[in-house]
């Protein structure tokens, strides 16, 4: 899998850097000026970072080429840190030091970064950044989990409104029933964070310790991905500091608090979600383990009575709410499923 690495620096209207990563397969150059050709936006959950989606990628990008290149057509795949998260974290981190972002951030501000991610397309600016796509003329599909499934769905109303042709979410953290049933989870996430170690001698304590902790069931191509995108040199180790040289946290203990704690995050993307049922093509795939999200607020994500109807939905029986993290092959199968089966892919064979 071919990849490349994107850096969108702050402008005056927007503090922050944004972080990008294109992958694509050389066969899939071929489909380089074929405008019915897919181009995935692809977006995380909270503390994670966009590399996560590596090992699903690899895998969806595999059944393309295995079962044939003809019958799926994929552009490449887009995927974006949220500002605080990744990547991102570590060249914003004075200006997540300031009172208005140190514990205020959420998933609206995700969005943001996405849209105009986006946005900037082949127009040169004044600093000179471009990324040379013009999303505007591609077929466009949603991919996201949790935060990201939220984070695309905030994306659909944002003006000027990129046209996606349908939308793959994954586990949102959303909740039909309002915020009072998440509000165990919310609690229970904000003090795991708080209380989450952050602090290893090096990369390789820290893999031992996320293997025989809270990752002992990823899949240990997404552990590979955490260690070199989602821990960072820690500041300690800056030679003017201290000749310390530990890792630590991309996204801090107290930015991935500011985002579970961050309601509005939980209530808003079901309306949006309401609007984009009713005029475009949406897939939802959930895990069937309900270790994060309660069962009662699934079955009110599924509720047809409610007027959404998704184009599919699907259960991973095994997985509970970390499929990227925990299924990534079954995940990508899925994916590919979809794909297969979505009208707007198949139309024009």
């Amino acid at each position: 899998m071919l990849q490349e690495r994107l850096i969108c620096p702050p402008r005056p209207e927007y503090p922050f850097y944004i972080t990008a990563k294109r992958y694509w397969l050389q066969a899939f150059e071929a489909h380089a000026n074929d405008p019915e050709a897919l181009t995935l936006i692809v977006l995380h959950s909270t503390s994670f970072h966009k590399e996560t989606w590596e090992p699903a990628l690899h895998d969806l990008f595999g059944f393309v080429v295995k079962n044939g290149r003809g019958t799926v057509k994929i552009r490449e795949a887009w995927a974006i840190d949220c500002p605080n998260h990744g990547e991102a974290a570590v060249l914003n981190e004075e200006m997540l030091m300031r009172p208005e972002y140190a514990n205020h951030f959420s998933c609206a501000a995700y969005a943001t970064a996405v849209h105009r991610f986006l946005s900037a397309g082949p127009r040169q600016g004044p600093d000179g950044w471009t990324h040379g796509v013009d999303f505007r003329k591609r077929k466009l599909v949603g991919l996201g989990h949790s935060l990201g499934a939220n984070a695309i769905l905030i994306l659909q109303r944002r003006e000027p409104i990129f046209n996606f042709s349908f939308l793959i979410i994954v586990e949102p953290m959303l909740s039909p029933l309002g915020s009072k049933p998440m509000e165990r989870l919310r609690s229970k996430l904000v003090m795991s964070a708080y209380e989450r170690r952050d602090v290893w001698g090096d990369a390789s304590q820290a893999r031992k310790t996320f293997r025989e902790s809270q990752a002992k069931r990823w899949d240990p191509r997404v552990l590979d991905t955490f260690i070199d995108f989602g821990l960072r040199i820690h500041p300690g180790s800056r030679a003017e500091v201290a000749p310390y040289h530990g890792v630590t946290l991309a996204c801090t203990r107290e930015q991935e608090a500011a985002m579970y704690r961050d309601t509005e995050g939980l209530l808003s993307p079901v309306e949006d979600l309401n609007h984009i049922c009713k005029r475009k093509r949406v897939h939802l795939i959930l895990g069937g383990k309900n270790d994060y999200i309660p069962k009662r607020v699934h079955k009110a994500i599924v509720d047809p009575s409610s007027g959404r109807i998704y184009a599919s939905t699907r259960t991973l029986e095994a997985a509970g709410h970390l499929i990227p993290q925990e299924f990534p092959e079954e995940l990508a199968a899925y994916i590919y499923d979809i794909l297969l089966k979505e009208p707007c892919v198949i139309a024009k064979l």
